[in-house]
C-alpha cells in the first residue's frame, strides 16, 4: 500500500505499544500511589471518558469538514502534554485522585477526535479496495503490542514505580505524530460544509441504517460489558489475589497473541466465508468467555485461567474487527464518515463510563466475583443484538 501507509502504520504501532504499556495505569496508579477503594479505581476510568464524550459531542460536524491529517497530529500532542503532566505531579509530590480524572477527561476527548478524523483519512489514503488488508494490520499491530506492552509495563511498574509507563505512553503520541507528519500524500479537499449541520447527524446516519443500527448496538454494549468487569478484574487479581503487576500483565498480554492470529485470519476468512459469516460467528465467540474470570484463584492454576479466558476473547475480536471497521467504513458515505465514527466512539466512550461506574458500585455491594459474574452473563446476552437477518455482504472485501 506505499510509503504513506507504511508511515501511517508505523504511527500506529508506536502509539499502540504506548497505550498497552500503560494499560490500566491510571487505576494502578490509584491502588498503588493514592490508596483508592474499589469504587475509586472503577471511577477513574468511568468519570474521565464520561467528561470527555460529553465534550466531544460537537466534534462529528467540526471534524467533517476539515483536514484530517492536522487534527490527528494535533490530538497527539495534546495528549503528549496532559499525559506528561502526571509524572511531574508525581515526582513534585502534587499528584492528587482529581489530577488523574481532568488528564483522563482530556485524553478522552483526543481520542475521539483522532479517532473520528482517522477513518475518512485512512479510506482516502488507501482506496476502498485496500481496507480490508489496512484495517487487519493495524488489528496485527494492536494484538501484538498487547502482547509486548502490559507484560513489559507490569515489570517497568515493579522496578520504577506505577507512573513510568504513563511518561512512556505520552512519548509514544510524539511518535505517532513525527510518522503522521511524514506522509506526503496530499489529502483530498473536506466535503462542502451543507447550509444545515447538526451534532446528532452521526446518530441519524447510523439510526437510519438497519445494519449499522444492529452492529452499533451489539459493539457498543460489547465494549461496555468488558471494559467495566476490567477494573473489577484488576482489583480482584492485585489486592484479593496478591497478583503482582508483572503476572497481571502476563495474565492480559500473552493471551493477545490470539488476536495477531484473529487478525491475520480476517481477510482470508472473510474472503472465503463472507463478511455476514464472519461477523456473526466471530461477534458470539467473542462475548461467550468473560464468566470464567469470576471462578478464577490464585498461583499458577488462576493465572492460567486468565490467560485462558483471555485468549478466546480476544482472538474472536482479532477477526471480528478488522472485517466490522471496514465493513462500517465502505457501508458509511464518504462525506458522513467522521460524524458518524465520532458518535460511534463518543456512545462507546459514554456506555463505557456509565457501566464502569455502575460496576464498581456492584463490586463494592456484592464483592468482585459476582459483578464479573454477572458482566459475563449480560456479555453472552449481546449475541441477541447482531443482525441475523439484516446483515448482508459488503463489497468485495479485496
Amino acid at each position: 500500500m506505499g510509503r504513506d501507509f507504511a508511515w501511517l502504520w508505523r504511527a500506529y504501532a508506536v502509539s499502540s505499544l504506548g497505550t498497552w504499556l500503560a494499560l490500566d495505569a491510571f487505576p494502578l496508579i490509584a491502588i498503588l500511589a493514592l490508596h483508592a477503594s474499589p469504587a475509586q479505581v472503577s471511577l477513574v476510568a468511568a468519570v474521565g471518558a464520561a467528561a470527555g464524550a460529553l465534550l466531544a459531542v460537537p466534534l462529528g460536524p467540526w471534524l467533517e469538514f476539515r483536514a484530517k491529517r492536522p487534527v490527528m497530529v494535533r490530538a497527539d500532542l495534546v495528549r503528549f502534554a496532559v499525559l506528561l503532566s502526571v509524572p511531574a505531579a508525581h515526582l513534585t509530590g502534587v499528584l492528587t485522585y482529581g489530577h488523574l480524572l481532568v488528564v483522563a477527561a482530556v485524553v478522552a476527548v483526543a481520542d475521539i477526535a483522532f479517532v473520528g478524523a482517522s477513518g475518512a483519512h485512512l479510506k482516502a489514503l488507501v482506496g476502498p479496495d485496500h481496507l480490508m488488508a489496512a484495517n487487519a494490520r493495524f488489528e496485527n499491530a494492536t494484538w501484538i503490542t498487547t502482547a509486548v506492552g502490559p507484560p513489559l509495563g507490569g515489570a517497568l511498574i515493579g522496578l520504577l514505580g506505577p507512573v513510568v509507563t504513563v511518561t512512556a505512553n505520552a512519548v509514544s503520541y510524539v511518535g505517532s505524530a513525527l510518522g503522521i507528519g511524514a506522509i506526503r500524500a496530499p489529502e483530498p479537499p473536506p466535503p462542502g460544509r451543507p447550509a444545515r449541520v447538526s451534532v446528532t447527524d452521526g446518530w441519524r446516519t447510523i439510526a437510519a441504517d438497519p445494519v449499522l443500527r444492529r452492529l452499533f448496538a451489539n459493539t457498543v454494549a460489547v465494549s461496555a460489558l468488558i471494559m467495566a468487569a476490567a477494573p473489577v478484574l484488576t482489583y480482584l487479581m492485585i489486592h484479593d489475589l496478591g497478583f503482582t503487576p508483572l503476572q497481571y500483565g502476563l495474565a492480559i498480554g500473552v493471551p493477545c497473541l490470539g488476536g495477531v492470529v484473529g487478525a491475520r485470519a480476517a481477510r482470508p476468512l472473510a474472503r472465503r466465508f463472507g463478511d455476514r459469516r464472519v461477523l456473526l460467528a466471530a461477534g458470539v465467540s467473542r462475548v461467550l468467555w468473560l464468566a470464567g474470570l469470576a471462578a478464577i484463584g490464585g498461583g499458577v492454576a488462576g493465572l492460567l485461567t486468565v490467560m485462558a479466558v483471555q485468549t478466546a476473547i480476544v482472538t474472536s475480536m482479532g477477526v471480528f474487527t478488522p472485517v466490522l471497521a471496514t465493513y462500517r467504513l465502505r457501508r458509511t458515505p464518504d462525506g458522513e464518515l467522521a460524524r458518524v465514527l465520532t458518535a460511534w466512539t463518543i456512545t462507546t466512550r459514554t456506555a463505557i463510563a456509565a457501566a464502569t461506574a455502575l460496576w464498581g458500585v456492584v463490586a463494592a455491594v456484592t464483592g468482585p466475583r459476582v459483578a464479573i459474574a454477572v458482566a459475563g452473563v449480560l456479555l453472552a446476552a449481546t449475541a441477541l443484538l447482531l443482525p441475523w437477518r439484516a446483515l448482508t455482504r459488503s463489497p468485495s472485501t479485496g
